[in-house]
């Protein structure tokens, strides 16, 4: 039985990570850190758990084999690091770090104690996408040539635990990016997952187009992105992630293969779409993307759990969501220099 702390009490951890624990009975969450202690409280009367009083009051607690770092961007790697150091495995949210040189540190310090560290990449779990996978490796679609994956929504001040623009998410210090890092960094993860390659070069076009804060300016981070990438085998495709689709999200991605289209997460009915040459069309209806307002077991939990308990590590370690952090930083130079970037 592991002992489980979280740390950070917000939206990410009310919907996703402490009823996903509690789901389990592998482990049993031992207690909770939030600098707002209301939040951590109300997480302790449903689930149990003590409420501590500091991040390091919870890391000196030897209940606690891991955690769960659900804290503002900017928390994530200093958290992360002291967490391994104090003997925890961690699960920590995305994107990893604010830096390449942070998130390097991280994994050199999961290595160097021996416990695992795990990024949140939930969309490469997500059952359409893998059985995407799946077909992609019979080589029914062919090779791939080209892509376009998408992930918008109305913005984080509707759904984040603020129900404002006064968000963390809009706040450089803290957040450090906008929608490029908090969803777009899904979908950097997801589409070299997907095509098993690795992204090369992009150029990217990354803006505040419309986000106002509580004092009605705008916001300190990006609420678009529209990037264009070349892959190490020459795929091409666009990358989009906006806080600005006011009417229905959309969490799409599409592949254009040598033998058909293949949608995925673009028709509500069927989670996969084919298109084959002869236009022949084949639907697989698999389980619906996760939504914020259609939560549904994300198997991030699961794959976290289950490696401390085979003590093989986590597919989705640290070295992964460095590759996914790597192109959100190579799309951010690029729309600062207004150059192409190749990492």
């Amino acid at each position: 039985m592991t002992g489980i702390g979280i740390i950070g009490c917000g939206s990410i951890s009310i919907a996703r990570h402490v009823p996903e624990y509690y789901a389990r009975s592998d482990c049993k969450i031992i207690g909770y850190y939030d600098p707002i202690t209301e939040r951590a409280e109300k997480l302790a009367d449903r689930y149990s758990g003590k409420v501590f009083g500091s991040v390091e009051e919870l890391l000196a607690c030897s209940d606690i084999g891991a955690v769960s770092v659900c804290t503002p961007n900017k928390y994530h790697a200093p958290i992360t690091i002291a967490a391994l150091e104090a003997g925890k495995h961690v699960l920590c949210e995305k994107p990893m770090a604010t830096s390449a040189e942070e998130a390097r540190k991280m994994i050199e310090t999961a290595r160097k104690t021996g416990k695992f560290l795990m990024i949140g990449h939930n969309q490469r779990l997500a059952s359409a996408h893998v059985r995407a996978k799946e077909i992609l490796k019979t080589g029914e679609m062919g090779r791939i040539l080209t892509f376009r994956t998408t992930f918008g929504h109305g913005g984080p001040e509707f759904w984040s635990q603020d129900k404002s623009r006064h968000t963390w998410f809009f706040k450089k210090d803290e957040a450090f990016i906008g929608a490029m890092g908090d969803l777009g960094v899904h979908k950097a993860d997801l589409i070299r997952w997907l095509i098993d390659d690795e992204i090369v070069e992009v150029k990217a076009y990354v803006s505040t187009l419309h986000k106002t804060d509580e004092k009605d300016e705008p916001i300190e981070v990006d609420d678009n992105a529209v990037c264009i990438m070349k892959s190490k085998t020459g795929i091409y495709g666009t990358l989009t992630a906006s806080w600005t689709y006011y009417g229905a999200e959309d969490n799409s991605t599409v592949l254009y293969c040598t033998n058909g289209v293949m949608k995925i997460y673009d028709n509500p009915e069927y989670p996969i779409e084919i298109t084959k040459k002869n236009r022949e069309k084949i639907y697989y209806k698999v389980g619906r993307i996760q939504t914020n307002e259609n939560q549904t077991a994300s198997g991030v939990i699961d794959m976290f759990m289950d490696a401390i308990n085979s003590g093989k590590e986590p597919e989705i370690n640290g070295e992964e969501g460095l590759a996914a952090l790597r192109i959100v930083l190579a799309c951010l130079e690029s729309a600062t220099t207004g150059k192409t970037v190749t990492l």
